[in-house]
């Protein structure tokens, strides 16, 4: 009984060193802190001194933000634009122009009580630049038509050139009709000077008026042929205008043209007549209206 209860105390024994011989030791690790806290103490202190004059820097203003003044550029593009424009050199151009005028006759002053004649002008021209960016020499050449501001017809009513009328070799002639309308052609130098939009110009003009006046002419020994008696003559004048450049391409002018008729005669292939014996010198005005058109150039 005894050998019992030592064998089973010795058992136990046994059991629970292996048991703790398997167990894991555990370490303990100690971990120390060190605070340390420091305190600061300030302390204020009057000092007494006197200022020799404080130097202040000046406050510069810096733009942030810049704002664009879009209308501004554009026209400032707009100049620059036409001031390379009018820099090339040998710049020309090519147009046409069209308008109308008033017409003013001395010598119709002794058949019509109306001075002014309207008629319209369709001219083509080519300008070109010469010693100056802004100078320029202007070529035309056109057509105008002028109205009647009187019309004289033997066969309805008396006028002042009814009756006959006796060639240099005494043949007769018998007025029939005659009126101002009449074609005119022209040609025209005009020198130029461009500032801004404003044209000025002066020049001079060559031009051939074409009146035309009927009779009957003897055929046969008898008055019965209806003949045309036409005055066809050079003139020279001058020029005084000015255009304005409304677009880039367009133009509106207005000048005034002035040249003398001289030596008036009224001719055909047969006769030799000449009906204005009081005074072969008579001057015409002009002021034309017109809108010119650059085809190619400016």
């Amino acid at each position: 009984m005894i050998f019992k209860k030592i064998f089973f105390l010795l058992l136990v024994f046994l059991i629970s060193f292996f048991h703790a011989q398997r167990r894991k030791k555990v370490d303990t690790v100690y971990v120390y802190e060190k605070v340390v806290v420091y305190d600061t103490v300030y302390l204020l202190k009057p000092i007494r001194f006197k200022p020799n004059g404080l130097l202040l820097p000046e406050p510069r203003l810096e733009e942030k933000f810049f704002v664009r003044n879009i209308y501004k550029e554009d026209i400032e593009k707009q100049r620059a634009k036409n001031r390379i424009r009018k820099q090339k050199s040998g710049a020309s151009a090519f147009g046409i122009e069209t308008g109308f005028g008033l017409k003013m006759s001395d010598w119709t002053k002794a058949v019509s009580n109306q001075n002014a004649q309207l008629g319209e002008n369709f001219n083509i021209w080519f300008s070109k630049n010469i010693l100056s960016p802004q100078t320029y020499l202007l070529i035309s050449a056109g057509i105008s038509h002028w109205n009647s501001t009187f019309d004289l017809d033997a066969n309805r009513d008396d006028t002042i050139l009814n009756g006959y009328y006796f060639t240099k070799d005494s043949q007769p002639l018998l007025f029939q009709k005659f009126n101002n309308r009449h074609f005119e052609y022209s040609a025209q130098l005009k020198f130029i000077y461009e500032w801004k939009n404003i044209r000025p110009f002066a020049g001079v003009l060559f031009n051939r008026n074409t009146y035309k006046m009927q009779f009957l002419v003897p055929e046969n020994n008898i008055l019965s042929k209806l003949d045309d008696f036409k005055s066809d003559q050079t003139n020279f004048g001058f020029i005084l205008g000015v255009q304005y450049r409304l677009i880039r391409k367009v133009y509106l002018s207005l000048e005034y043209q002035q040249y003398k008729m001289k030596n008036v005669s009224l001719k055909n292939s047969t006769f030799d007549f000449d009906i204005f014996k009081t005074n072969n010198t008579f001057a015409e005005r002009k002021i034309n209206f017109g809108i010119s058109y650059a085809i190619s150039g400016r």
